[in-house]
């Protein structure tokens, strides 16, 4: 079997991909790349769609990488390229709770993200645009997509784990060249 070189972990918002990612890439060697680095400036200023598509492919050209997400404006290059898909298939309930968590952990602690954004109480809970409202606004999309792919005999590999205790067993069974 050809080894895993190319991973991209796909869920829903508060499902656990970038710490999952960071795992996977830990376990095969393989270097990780945040997309939200990669997407967002200091400030919470968006890169331009043609900026990210342009980093994402530089990325994904690379011979070696794990993804911890794929916005649907480049998915399709992240598609292309990867041996691997694991899709984070988690309850609501559980992704939910893990992203109120981690959104007032990083609030109260004033825990810096990507390229040193700061969350805020107005911007995570009060916006339309917030993580939370992101959260309810795309869950059925990205399960429904995750379940598309996982019965479609013509897309790449996918793993698809559905609780905590799918991806502890997954990843503790994962060796350089096993998905």
């Amino acid at each position: 079997m050809t080894p895993v070189q190319r991973v991209l972990v796909y869920g829903v918002t508060g499902s656990g991909k970038s710490t999952l990612a960071r795992r996977i890439a830990e376990r095969l060697g393989l270097p990780c790349h945040e997309v939200d680095e990669l997407t967002w400036e200091p400030g919470w200023v968006p890169v331009p769609d043609e900026v990210q598509r342009a980093r994402i492919t530089a990325v994904c050209a690379g011979e070696r990488w794990v993804l911890d997400h794929a916005y649907g404006k480049w998915l399709d290059v992240a598609l292309a390229r990867t041996d691997l898909v694991v899709g984070l298939d988690l309850p609501r309930w559980l992704t939910l709770s893990r992203l109120l968590r981690r959104t007032v952990t990083r609030i109260v602690r004033r825990t810096p993200t990507c390229n040193g954004n700061i969350e805020t109480w107005r911007a995570s809970f009060l916006r339309r645009d917030s993580i939370l409202v992101w959260h309810f606004a795309s869950f059925a999309r990205k399960r429904a997509r995750i379940r598309r792919w996982q019965s479609d005999p013509d897309f790449p590999a996918i793993v698809v784990l559905r609780s905590p205790a799918e991806v502890e067993r997954w990843l503790s069974s994962l060796s350089p060249g096993e998905p």
